[in-house]
């Protein structure tokens, strides 16, 4: 069966601490917790997070091998991009700062213009973007300039 829109998608990287991550992406930014494995510490266990929201047809597995942990590798490029079709409010940021988000510069200033880039506890990016997206071959669109 080829693969189409109905597809779901997981995305898997490997986290230095699931608890940590666990704070910035579900107490951070309102992803659901759906489902968590704590290892055993035997080699070739590992203990997982998926978070995501519950109807989406996609999640985001992150992964912590106790008996040999891999070190994400993050480039400035490794970018989860969310359309929230509308302004970030200062304490929705504040709140991401809190629970182990850091804002940083984008490397691509179109990300800059058009929403905030937040690091999570392992390095990758966040883009928490003010504009919409369109599901035609064009560009996403703009809600308000930024």
């Amino acid at each position: 069966m080829p693969a189409d829109a109905t597809a779901h998608i997981r995305i898997a990287r490997p986290s230095r601490d699931l608890d940590a991550a666990a704070r910035f992406w579900i107490s951070g930014l309102g992803l659901s917790e759906l489902w968590r494995h704590a290892g055993d510490g035997t080699p070739g266990d590992h203990s997982l997070l998926m978070v995501g929201w519950p109807d989406a047809r996609w999640h985001l597995e992150l992964v912590h091998t106790p008996a040999g942990p891999m070190s994400p590798r993050p480039t400035p490029e490794d970018l989860l991009v969310v359309y929230l079709d509308g302004p970030l409010s200062e304490p929705f940021l504040h709140r991401l700062e809190q629970h182990g988000g850091r804002r940083v510069p984008s490397r691509n200033p179109y990300w800059d213009r058009w929403g905030v880039t937040i690091e999570d506890p392992d390095g990758y990016r966040l883009v928490l973007s003010t504009r919409t997206w369109s599901h035609t071959p064009h560009a996403p669109t703009a809600v308000a300039d930024a």
